[in-house]
């Protein structure tokens, strides 16, 4: 995704002024000394490096390797920096190339070993390889550092290259860099890095630092993503346990972990987290949260992505104490870390769950999306004093916010509140359903209304209506009541993210 090698060369517009002169003299001194000069080895690889790096394939595939690592915070760097590349890649074929028609340097001065098998034939400013190279390494150092000084050195040698066989005069590379790293930080504006975000409340809670991991028994849901992270987290807490178990025997595993712990641990996705909470809870033990499975929200809302975030949390004996979410209907009493919800999801994994066994998990996703959404008859309910058919209700434990186009997230886990919106009944829930989704937070419109509450009292659910919870699905058996707990659970966080 470098500028187009084929377009014809505009007549040059030539240098005017004294110093524009001076500045066009200089580049291409400097251009005439680096061709001058011998480098050991580089006259093979250079070239090489600057042809691998045409449209954007050697970035491409950077990319590709970076997210193949597994960690969240690559596959957001290798995201970050390919669409930084994009972006630095369109600026310069539809500005620069056009903006400024400067012809490519004579090639008199440059060995014959050096030079490229196939010159450009597009104007010499900016140099879209360099753009693009800056705008990868700029994006990913920009979400992960690690990963960035890894890049850098290879970007710089593209650049560099770009002169070296020839290609484009000091100035040109200059501009390019100085586009794709502008393109890197103008996507970071649309979407916020990881260090940008605020972090999910203070440090308050009174819990043990663990050296080592002493003390801290960590149960793995076997089902889920677990076997390398928990391996990585016995790297690093090597005094753990940890007890690896299969899912239908999690819930016994954690009431015997929470027997003997002074913290327990769980590693799996939301649904084991939401068993895990309702352990630590009843035993009055801090809990440590290690991702395991798809999407994991509330261990990324606390800045635990990795198994290193929470190995250096435990250590440190860095936490906070976090709202606990509660619904009740008759006899039933439940929690929830992150969601709840009435009508259409619910019904959706419901449908999901008849078919996936038959058909696969993707194809059950479709066709329970298919026979809810083509329902003409939402959930009947009595809310805020009024009767009243919902396709969904959705109540969040803690305000989800946005930062440009990221997903929701929560900055504060013990604010008090539930994130309450509603989707109203009528035609068309696929409509009403997008309505609601791209309204804006606590706004009103005919599809949607969001409220800021502590508490929500439902009447009048016919009996056996399917409610979900951190995407488990339970029945309605009575009235149905949903608060808060607050600062209920102590949950292990970095104190940096």
């Amino acid at each position: 995704m470098n500028a187009t090698d084929d377009l014809p060369v505009p007549p040059p517009i030539a240098a005017t002024g004294p110093f524009r002169a001076r500045i066009s003299s200089l580049d291409r001194r400097l251009f005439d000394g680096v061709a001058g000069r011998h480098w050991p080895g580089a006259e093979r690889l250079l070239p090489r490096l600057s042809h691998s790096a045409n449209h954007g394939l050697l970035w491409f595939g950077a990319a590709a390797a970076i997210a193949a690592t597994g960690s969240p915070r690559a596959r957001r760097a290798a995201v970050r920096g390919a669409a930084s590349l994009a972006l630095a890649s369109a600026t310069v074929n539809t500005l620069g190339k056009r903006s400024v028609r400067r012809t490519r340097p004579v090639l008199d001065a440059v060995p014959v070993i050096r030079q490229l098998k196939r010159q450009p034939i597009t104007t010499s400013f900016p140099s879209g390889h360099s753009a693009s190279a800056a705008a990868f390494a700029t994006g990913v150092a920009l979400e992960h550092r690690g990963w960035g000084a890894a890049v850098a050195p290879v970007a710089a040698a593209v650049a560099l290259s770009r002169v070296y066989t020839g290609a484009h005069y000091p100035g040109d590379v200059l501009a390019g860099v100085a586009i794709g790293a502008g393109a890197a930080y103008a996507v970071r504006g649309l979407v916020p890095t990881r260090d940008q975000l605020p972090a999910p409340g203070r440090p308050r809670a009174d819990i043990p630092a663990l050296p080592g991991g002493e003390g801290l028994v960590m149960v793995a849901n076997s089902a889920s993503k677990t076997s390398e992270r928990a391996d990585l987290l016995r790297a690093l807490l090597p005094q753990a346990e940890i007890v690896v178990s299969p899912p239908e025997e999690v819930a016994d595993a954690l009431e015997k972990a929470a027997d003997r712990a002074r913290v327990l641990g769980v590693c799996g996705g939301d649904g084991t987290v939401n068993t895990a909470a309702g352990v630590a809870l009843r035993h009055d033990v801090p809990l440590a949260v290690l991702p395991g499975g798809t999407l994991n929200h509330f261990a990324y809302d606390l800045g635990i992505e990795e198994a290193r975030d929470l190995a250096r949390a435990v250590e440190a004996g860095d936490g906070v104490s976090v709202d606990l979410g509660r619904f009740r209907t008759g006899e039933v009493e439940g929690y929830f870390l992150n969601t709840f919800s009435l009508g259409v999801y619910p019904a959706l994994v419901h449908e999901r769950a008849r078919f996936s066994d038959r058909v696969g998990g993707w194809p059950a996703d479709v066709l329970a999306a298919w026979r809810v959404l083509r329902s003409e008859h939402p959930l009947e309910a009595e809310f805020e004093g009024r009767r009243r058919p919902l396709w969904l209700l959705f109540a969040g434990n803690s305000m989800y916010h946005r930062m440009g186009l990221t997903p929701g997230r929560r900055y504060d886990l013990a604010d008090g509140l539930l994130d309450v919106r509603v989707v109203h009944g009528g035609r068309r829930p696929g409509a009403r359903l997008i309505g609601a989704a791209l309204s804006g937070p606590l706004s009103r419109s005919p599809f949607h209304a969001a409220l800021k509450l502590r508490r929500v009292r439902i009447d009048g659910i016919e009996p056996g209506t399917p409610l979900a919870y951190d995407g488990e699905v339970t029945r309605i058996h009575g009235s149905l009541t949903v608060d808060k707990l607050p600062e209920a659970l102590s949950v292990y966080r970095p104190l940096s993210t």
